[in-house]
C-alpha cells in the first residue's frame, strides 16, 4: 500500500483572489494588517466570497488531480495564517497596530495588539472546510494556528503573562476546532512553528496547550500538529535565519506522549538525522519531502531514495508524506510538478 500524501497549508492563490497576500514580496498586509485586508472587502462582500469559494473549490481540485490524499483549503482566504483566525477572536484590536520583531529576529512588522481577553466569537471555519469538502470525497484537512505562534504574531497590552495567554488562546480554538469536528471535518492540524523557535516555551506550556486545543474532540478526527522550522523572506535564499532542526530531537518525546495523533515536520530544506523518527514510538510523522521555498523541482527517484532511507527508522503504517510546510510563495506551475513527483514518489516505496 503507498504511503498517504498530505499538504500543510497554503497553496499559491489564483490570481483572480483579491485577498492580499503576505507570501507575495508586493504585499503590504504584514506591514499593516488592517487597510490592506479591509480594503479589498469594501463595498463587495458577496463578489469576494464567490471568488474564494470558485478559488477554493480549484486548489483542491489541483491537489486531488496531483494524488494529494488528504489536501487542505489552501488557506484560499487568509491574508495570512494566523492573523485571519485572530479577526474572529475577542479581545484583539486590528485597529491598534505595534511593531515587533518576531522569529528570532527574522521579521520586523506591525502587528494587531491584545487589549482584553481572548475568547472565540463567531465561527467561521465549517463553511470553509464545507465549501472545500465539497469538491471531493478525500478528507479536506484545515488547519489552525496554535497558541503559541499567535501570541507571537500579536503585540500584549493585556495580560502579562504568557501562560495565561496560552491557555486563553487554547479554550479559543478548542472552541472552533470542536465546532468544526461536530460538522464533519475529519483531519484538524494545529500550526506551532514557534515550538522549534521557542522550545524552552513549548515544553514549558506549549505542549499541554497544543493538548488542550483537541479536548473534547472525538478520537475519529486525525489530531496533527505542525513544527516547521520558518519561512525564507524571498524564494531561493539559502542564508534565512531558520530555527535549528536539533530541537525536533527535545520536542519528540513529549509531543509523542501527547494526546495527538500526527505530528509535521521539515527535512527537505535541511535533511534530518533520521534517527529522529525513532523517537516517535505511537505518533505519526508527516515527512516534508518538497521544499516551499526554492524553485527546483525534486525529482520522484530524489524523493523516494528520502522515503526509503526513513522506512529504515519508522513502520510505513505511521509515516505521511508532504511538503515542508505550505506552498504559497510558490508559483502553481512548480507546485503541481512539485506535487505530482511526491506523489509518485510516495507510490514507489509505499
Amino acid at each position: 500500500m503507498a504511503l498517504l500524501t498530505t499538504t500543510i497549508g497554503s497553496y499559491p492563490k489564483p490570481e483572480y483572489v483579491p485577498v492580499p497576500d503576505w507570501f507575495q514580496e508586493e504585499s503590504t498586509v504584514i506591514k499593516d494588517p488592517t487597510e490592506a485586508y479591509e480594503e479589498y472587502l469594501r463595498g463587495r462582500q458577496e463578489e469576494v466570497e464567490e471568488l474564494l469559494d470558485r478559488a477554493t473549490r480549484e486548489v483542491v481540485e489541483d491537489q486531488v488531480q496531483a494524488g494529494i490524499d488528504v489536501p487542505t483549503d489552501g488557506e484560499i482566504r487568509r491574508e495570512n495564517y494566523i492573523h485571519y483566525h485572530c479577526r474572529h477572536l475577542q479581545g484583539i484590536d486590528f485597529t491598534r497596530l505595534t511593531k515587533k520583531v518576531m522569529r528570532s529576529g527574522a521579521w520586523e512588522v506591525s502587528v494587531p495588539t491584545i487589549v482584553g481577553p481572548v475568547q472565540a466569537k463567531d465561527h467561521f471555519l465549517p463553511r470553509d472546510w464545507q465549501i472545500a469538502q465539497s469538491v471531493t470525497d478525500r478528507p479536506i484537512k484545515i488547519t489552525v494556528p496554535g497558541p503559541l505562534t499567535i501570541s507571537d504574531s500579536l503585540s500584549d497590552a493585556y495580560y502579562g503573562d504568557e501562560r495565561k495567554l496560552g491557555q486563553d488562546l487554547a479554550e479559543a480554538l478548542n472552541a472552533e476546532i470542536r465546532v468544526l469536528a461536530e460538522k464533519g471535518c475529519r483531519w484538524i492540524q494545529v500550526d506551532e512553528p514557534l515550538f522549534s523557535r521557542e522550545p524552552e516555551k513549548a515544553l514549558s506550556f506549549g505542549v499541554e496547550n497544543l493538548e488542550r486545543c483537541f479536548h473534547g474532540v472525538p478520537k475519529e478526527v486525525k489530531r496533527g500538529m505542525h513544527m516547521c522550522c520558518g519561512y525564507p523572506d524571498v524564494v531561493d535564499n539559502e542564508n534565512f535565519p531558520k530555527a535549528a532542526s536539533e530541537e525536533y530531537f527535545r520536542l519528540a518525546p513529549p509531543l509523542d506522549d501527547a494526546e495527538i495523533d500526527a505530528v509535521s515536520i521539515e527535512d527537505a530544506h535541511r535533511h534530518n538525522d533520521l534517527s529522529l523518527l525513532e523517537q516517535f514510538k505511537n505518533t505519526t510523522v508527516i515527512l516534508g519531502v518538497i521544499a516551499i521555498a526554492r524553485s527546483r523541482v525534486e525529482p520522484a527517484e530524489e524523493i523516494a531514495v528520502r522515503l526509503q532511507e526513513a522506512l529504515d527508522h519508522i513502520d510505513a503504517q505511521r509515516l505521511m508524506v508532504a511538503p515542508d510546510c505550505g506552498l504559497g510563495m510558490l508559483n502553481r506551475e512548480i507546485v503541481l510538478a512539485k506535487l505530482k513527483n511526491m506523489t509518485q514518489a510516495a507510490r514507489q516505496v509505499g
